[in-house]
């Protein structure tokens, strides 16, 4: 996830979401091969144009591909965005778009409209408890049980 975001530091923002879309394959690939191959791949795209994207990547190489022995469920939890950040951001985004506030109580009750709008059918948390299922039991197969002896 760092190693997407230092990227973008170096890219136009007009060309975020084609970087991202060319380094989704390197870093969802199920081999080291596979994402060396992707890899060369983004570089021939983009390395003209960002040199410095390709050779943050290259240099970051040894410590990106044990990542890739990871099970893919693992690697999706790893790769998403955090929660935190995501609802740090809608209530920048409410608090700006309002502007200014007569009192606390108005600030206040601006937030907590802000963090209702994020799941206004309250079945967010179902689907997030089954989208962890799956990481869940990878995480557990992965690291031999300590997951399930933790909670005997």
């Amino acid at each position: 996830m760092h190693l997407m975001r230092n990227s973008f530091r170096y890219a136009a923002r007009q060309d975020w979401d084609a970087i991202s879309r060319g380094l989704k394959p390197v870093y969802q690939a199920a081999t080291v091969e596979q994402a060396e191959e992707r890899f060369l791949e983004f570089g021939e795209q983009w390395g003209a144009k960002y040199p410095a994207i390709v050779r943050l990547w290259e240099n970051a190489w040894a410590e990106f591909v044990p990542f890739l022995q990871f099970d893919r469920e693992i690697r999706r939890i790893v790769c998403t965005t955090n929660a935190i950040e995501s609802v740090n951001a809608r209530i920048r985004k409410a608090v700006k778009a309002r502007g200014h506030f007569p009192n606390e109580q108005a600030a206040l009750k601006c937030v907590y409209l802000a963090v209702m709008a994020l799941d206004p059918t309250g079945k967010g948390r179902a689907r997030w408890t089954q989208r962890w299922k799956q990481a869940l039991n990878a995480f557990d197969i992965t690291f031999d049980g300590r997951l399930s002896a933790a909670r005997r």
